[in-house]
Formats: C-alpha cells, sequence, structure tokens
C-alpha cells in the first residue's frame, strides 16, 4: 500500500476494533480541501466494497461492511484520470497480460474494461501513485472473527520467514493473537494435489505426443489459458490450486469452519470469486496487508512465543511457493508412484508472464519439447508476488530452507496425509482417476 493507503487502513481498523468507526470516517472527511469523492472511494475499498460520496457515506459503509457478500470487483480505479496517465506514461496498461487497460475517448486517462480484466494485480503494482488498487477485505473478515464461528488462516507456501524472520510456529501464535481460530499451512493441501497430479500424469501422458499443462496453483496462469489460449484448456489438469483444496477439505471435515488465505497473490481474491469456486474461501488477504494488520494492533510475530504444531506438509508442498516447485514435487512423486514413467517426464517453466505466454505459443507451435508444462504468473512464482514482503530473491531461499526442514519428501510418506485422504474415501492411489471420489479436488475448465 501507499503511505496514505496504509496510514488510513490502519486508522480504519482501530477505529472499527474500538467502535468508533463511524467517528473517525466523519473526522476524515471534515477536511474541506480533500476531494471527497476520491477519499470515499479510497476507504471504501479499504473495507471490501465500493461507494461514493453522500451525506451519510460513514453509516452507508458500516451498513456495507455488515452485508458484504464478497462478489465485488477487486481491483478498482479511484479516479478516472490521475497525472501519470496524463504524461502518457501508461504503466498500468503496460503491465495488464489481458489488454484490459485502455486509454479514453478524451485521451485524459486510461479505464480498466471489466470484461477483459481477470483482476490479477499487475496493475496494481505497477501503478505507483495508487489510483489502482485492490479492495481490501479485513473488516468485512473482522465480523466474522468476532462470531462464534472457528475461524482458519490458510497460509501459502510463501509465507517462510515472510513476517520479520518469524517461524511457523510463531506466525500461529501471531493469528491467534488478532482473533483466528489456528493457522494451517495450505503446503499440506498442496501435497494433495501433488498425488492428484501425478497420477493424472499417468494417465493422460501415454506417449510422446501427450503432454500435460499443470501450475492449478496461479490463476493469472490458468486465466491466460483460458482467456487467450483456450484450445490447450484440454491439457489443463483438471485440478483446484492448493487454497480451494484447502477451503473445500477443512469444509468437509467441518462444515461450520470458516477459511481465509493468505498469501502474496492479488488474483487469489478474485479467484475466490470465480463462480464454480465461490463459497470454498471465504476471504483473502495478503501478506502486505496482514502486516499493516500485525503494525495497527501491535502485534510483532518475531517476537511471540511458539504454537507448537505438527507440520504434516512435505518438502514438495512448500516448493509450490517458487518457479519450478510443482515440477520437483510431482515428478519425485511420480517417481515413487510410477517409476516407469519416471525417466519420460520432461518439465518445461514459464516464469513470469512473458516466458508464460511465449511457452504457450510455443506449444500451440509444436515447438515444446516437453510432456510437463508448468507456468507461473510472476517472476520467481508466488514468492514473486505483488504483495509478498520479501524480495523474490530473499523469499525464495527462505522457501527452500523451509521446504528442507520439513520432516517428510514426499506427501505419500506422511501417515496424516493417508489418514485425511481416508476421511475424504480416497483410500488407493487409483481412487485419484474416480471423479466421484475425487470432486472434491475437481474442477471443469470450459473455453
Amino acid at each position: 500500500m501507499n503511505r496514505n493507503y496504509s496510514e488510513y487502513f490502519k486508522d480504519l481498523i482501530l477505529a472499527y476494533k474500538n467502535g468508533v468507526f463511524e467517528t473517525k470516517i466523519n473526522e476524515l472527511l471534515e477536511n474541506e480541501n480533500e476531494d471527497k469523492e476520491k477519499l470515499c472511494r479510497q476507504l471504501s475499498s479499504l473495507c471490501g466494497v465500493d461507494l461514493g460520496f453522500s451525506e451519510d457515506f460513514a453509516a452507508k459503509l458500516k451498513d456495507e461492511i455488515k452485508k458484504y457478500t464478497g462478489k465485488e470487483k477487486i481491483v478498482t480505479k479511484i479516479n478516472s484520470t490521475c497525472e501519470s496517465c496524463a504524461q502518457g506514461e501508461g504503466a498500468c496498461e503496460a503491465s495488464c497480460p489481458f489488454d484490459a487497460i485502455l486509454m479514453n475517448e478524451e485521451n485524459t486517462g486510461r479505464y480498466i474494461d471489466v470484461e477483459r480484466c481477470t483482476d490479477c494485480g499487475k496493475c496494481v503494482d505497477a501503478c505507483k501513485s495508487g489510483n489502482i488498487v485492490d479492495k481490501v477485505q479485513f473488516l468485512p473478515l473482522f465480523e466474522l472473527i468476532n462470531s462464534d464461528k472457528p475461524v482458519i488462516a490458510a497460509v501459502a507456501p510463501a509465507i517462510a520467514n515472510q513476517f520479520n524472520g518469524a517461524n511457523l510456529n510463531k506466525m500461529r501464535t501471531a493469528f491467534k493473537n488478532i482473533g483466528f481460530t489456528d493457522m494451517v499451512e495450505v503446503a499440506f493441501f498442496a501435497d494433495m494435489l501433488t498425488l492428484k497430479e501425478a497420477v493424472e500424469f499417468d494417465a493422460m501422458v501415454k506417449n510422446e505426443d501427450d503432454f500435460m499443462i499443470t501450475s492449478c496453483c496461479c490463476p493469472m496462469w490458468v486465466a491466460m489459458i483460458k482467456k487467450v489460449y483456450g484450445d490447450l484448456i484440454k491439457h489443463v489438469s483438471p485440478s483446484v490450486s492448493p487454497m480451494i483444496a484447502a477451503g473445500r477439505v477443512m469444509k468437509k471435515l467441518n462444515p461450520d469452519v470458516k477459511v481465509v488465505f493468505v498469501g502474496p497473490c492479488i488474483a487469489k481474491k478474485s479467484e475466490a470469486k470465480e463462480p464454480d469456486l465461490l463459497g470454498d474461501i471465504d476471504f483473502v488477504l495478503t501478506f502486505q496487508e496482514v502486516q499493516e494488520i500485525f503494525d495497527a494492533l501491535d502485534v510483532d510475530p518475531s517476537k511471540l512465543s511458539e504454537t507448537p504444531t505438527i507440520e504434516y506438509a512435505s518438502r514438495g508442498g512448500r516448493l509450490y511457493a517458487r518457479t519450478g516447485g510443482v515440477s520437483i514435487a510431482i515428478k519425485e512423486a511420480v517417481e515413487l508412484l510410477f517409476p516407469n514413467k519416471y525417466e519420460n517426464l520432461t518439465e518445461v517453466q514459464g516464469n513470469g508472464v512473458k516466458e508464460c505466454k511465449a511457452l504457450l505459443n510455443k506449444v500451440i507451435s509444436g515447438e515444446i519439447h516437453g510432456n510437463f508444462i508448468e507456468g507461473m504468473g510472476c517472476v520467481g512464482g508466488c514468492v514473486g508476488g505483488p504483495k509478498a514482503i520479501l524480495k523474490m530473491e530473499e523469499g525464495t531461499k527462505m522457501v527452500n530452507e523451509c521446504a528442507e526442514d520439513a520432516e517428510f519428501k514426499v506427501a505419500t510418506q506422511s501417515e496424516k496425509m493417508q489418514e485425511i485422504l481416508k476421511d475424504l474415501d480416497i483410500k488407493v492411489l487409483k481412487d485419484f482417476l474416480n471423479h466421484d471420489k475425487t470432486n472434491i479436488f475437481h474442477r471443469s475448465f470450459n473455453k
């Protein structure tokens, strides 16, 4: 967040927590020199909704927070014009993988074409003026945290040491301190998908002309294939992302649980709103948003005591956080489960939007030499996401170290994995090919 946006967010968190939300909003609107329409757009975006100025704005905003449905568009432009647009720079337009940002007819500024936009968030990162923002879902979540429902923070594999070097046990304490019931690693659910994708690879790749497109974890990659390279959809492994798997599995085991995904990616907010995935994840927060929440509530994870937990995730599941990690995890699973196929698995990765597009163009032209194709929309993978706290290189190093600390190398080595899969009626590997049994991990991609 830019500085003003960040300060507003902290103000809103404390005001909401202390029961003086409307008073604070009205106080912020008292400045006669302030562009009230712009300010109201900023404040409402920080509350997860979209409202313009009105005389009873504070009351309306609080009401919208309480009625929050989670269906609002994520990426929004605060002003129709901005200084950088007027100067013709257009960093937002240049950053968009889907050509969804266009100059208006008056040539005074750019707008977002909602039909083309996938809410990937690339433009949010590119817009240094703070005129393009992504909606923050914490205040609607705050209502849920204060209810009697169990609320779980499902943290992305990229979380390793992102918060002042705090380890996973300290992060578990930190999330509990701000009201969550508990914290789980999404890497454990990535492990489940590793097994599914290994079985899918064995089933889909029969000869040298066959190939499989993976990286279900990256919504930008999936959106790119659906919107731009639709002819390749039939080659995409029909799997949900680890985030969605986490929500579905936890809700299957406990229908009352609410699941909040925490990661470095704006696009995950839009993924959670996909029509066929709606309700699997209740809220999405980014690492930077969580850091702002910690700051506002005076929580420093690195200084907290540890809440010990059994670490169920494998090395492979934790490696999903960086480019090449999915390939490593699935290749090692294939080696263990289908050794006859292992020598024939040739992985190819696209690292960032530019490489992903080049890779998919090669697939279409038949120039690709590989049968396991992985793409990550951000350079470096999730650790290079727009809302990561650590720089990509440092994040990759931390993820690698966290992965090496895992008790298990491959998901099949975990007794807890076998136990939960049995609870889901997945008792043997071939059950992963039975869509009636694995519907919880399944997604149909339509062009």
